[in-house]
């Protein structure tokens, strides 16, 4: 009997042991740095955290989060204090953000979203899709020949197209640089004008000078475009210019047609990511940058019927989606039949 009570004792030790040292296991600790409160960024930290959570569960991880409110000087202490911190994997949601992590760090891995072109943000010639070193993520970019294919469909009688950018963003440098090529090549012969701005002091007369000069803007995912969309709007409508954006929540503000991709579903890509080099499966080294896995040719009721433009068939009203879903779910919960009664 004491033999066997022995046992028993010693088998609940061990389990006991067992219980306490999964209980006392640490969770992941993620830094997470966003450049602005800005709905699609937004929408990639929250798809970000919610595939760690997936993964890890809501015990199996923490997040440290900073916004810089679109100050490039408050980028940096954010990153600094999560390389402190020493935490296990950095999240930077836009370009300034991944610059200065990358050059805050070379031992914790780097993820980065909403960003457009690694190339040209972190100055890497010849690129071959990697990074390398403890960097990687995902590109917000929608294929440049494609969105400069939209404006085409949209305005096939356009002469000159106007883009307007921040010159202080060298991802929308080189998204106009790319895009100009498409719109400038024989097959669609518009002529282009670089309408640069620095900063949101001067570009309510930069987006009156693009209107003065355009049938059509193009303005890129450029940050500070999307903070003062209805600056923008406030200019190019009562002028009667249309503006092809290079992604949703620019055109939702001060668009009519775009091109864009799922910001939500970017971030969960690179929320995968992170889950994989976290458990040691993947190699951040070896990870190529990744791309959101649909594009949605969309466009804005309201700006469109204020300049009197009817979109194509094949374009989808922004919101249009959600609101379908919503009502979908709606329904089932209406459809629901009610409990059989128990009474006998």
């Amino acid at each position: 009997m004491k033999k066997t009570l022995a046992i028993v004792l010693a088998l609940t030790m061990v389990l006991a042991l067992g219980v306490t040292a999964f209980a006392d296991e640490d969770p992941y600790e993620v830094g997470i740095c966003q450049y602005m409160p800005h709905p699609a960024l937004d929408l990639a930290t929250q798809g970000f955290k919610d595939a760690l959570v997936d993964e890890f569960g809501e015990d199996g991880v923490t997040f440290d989060e900073g916004n810089a409110g679109g100050e490039d000087s408050a980028v940096d202490p954010i990153i600094q204090g999560f390389v402190a911190a020493d935490v296990d994997l950095i999240l930077a949601n836009a370009t300034a953000p991944l610059q200065m992590a990358a050059a805050a760090t070379d031992t914790i891995p780097v993820l980065g979203t909403s960003v457009t072109d690694y190339a040209t943000a972190l100055g890497i010639e010849d690129w071959t899709g990697t990074v390398g070193g403890n960097v990687s993520g995902t590109s917000d970019l929608a294929p440049l020949d494609q969105q400069a294919e939209v404006l085409h469909e949209m305005f096939p009688d356009a002469e000159t197209v106007g883009l307007l950018y921040c010159s202080g963003e060298p991802n929308s440098i080189y998204q106009v640089n790319v895009i100009k090529g498409y719109l400038e090549s024989e097959e669609m012969g518009y002529k282009c004008e670089m309408f640069p701005f620095t900063d949101v002091n001067d570009l309510p007369a930069v987006t009156q000078s693009a209107c003065d000069g355009s049938d059509v803007i193009y303005v890129p995912t450029d940050n500070h475009v999307a903070d003062n969309t209805q600056t923008i709007a406030n200019i190019v409508l009562p002028a009667g210019v249309p503006v092809v954006a290079g992604e949703e929540n620019i055109c939702a503000g001060c668009g009519v047609v775009t091109l864009s991709i799922s910001y939500y579903d970017l971030g969960y890509i690179t929320g995968q990511m992170a889950a994989e080099i976290l458990k040691g499966e993947a190699d951040i080294s070896e990870m190529p940058v990744q791309f959101a896995p649909e594009v949605t040719k969309e466009y804005n009721a309201d700006n469109c019927a204020a300049l009197n433009i009817e979109p194509p068939e094949g374009y989808v009203a922004i919101g249009a989606e959600e609101e379908a879903e919503e009502g979908e779910e709606a329904e089932e919960t209406e459809e629901e039949p009610e409990a059989e009664s128990t009474e006998g």
